[in-house]
């Protein structure tokens, strides 16, 4: 444990970005926030600090429990942050609503046969004349 970590390396250390290359892009890039405003990748963390980091299609917001410059197996690594109940919340509505979308739009169960295909194309030629 260290007393100053880069945001990129806690980022890291917390399996957040598989590299501090890719961490130090998203950061560049504006995707990660500290305390809801943008950063540079030489900000220091601090214990306490919200943190906004993207993970797959939602935004994790995470408070930072403790600091550390080295990477660790998954478990150590998830005592240095946890998610706020407002984040997970939001995540989960986020994920539900996605699921009821994409069962929206399923694909049809068998292909049309020989008489609806005829149907479909006579609506597509001629949809006023019907």
């Amino acid at each position: 444990m260290s007393e100053t970590v880069r945001i990129d390396k806690w980022l890291w250390a917390a399996r957040f970005f598989k590299t501090r290359q890719l961490a130090k892009k998203a950061i560049e890039g504006g995707k990660v926030r500290y305390n809801g405003n943008r950063v540079k990748v030489s900000r220091n963390v601090e214990v306490g600090a919200l943190i906004e980091v993207p993970q797959g299609w939602d935004n994790a917001v995470v408070e930072v429990l403790e600091l550390s410059d080295q990477r660790r197996g998954a478990p150590e690594a998830q005592r240095l942050y946890a998610e706020t109940p407002d984040s997970i919340a939001r995540r989960e509505r986020e994920a539900h609503n996605r699921k009821l979308a994409n069962e929206a739009m399923r694909p049809p169960i068998k292909r049309p046969d020989k008489r609806q295909r005829r149907d479909i194309q006579r609506f597509q030629r001629n949809p006023s004349d019907d």
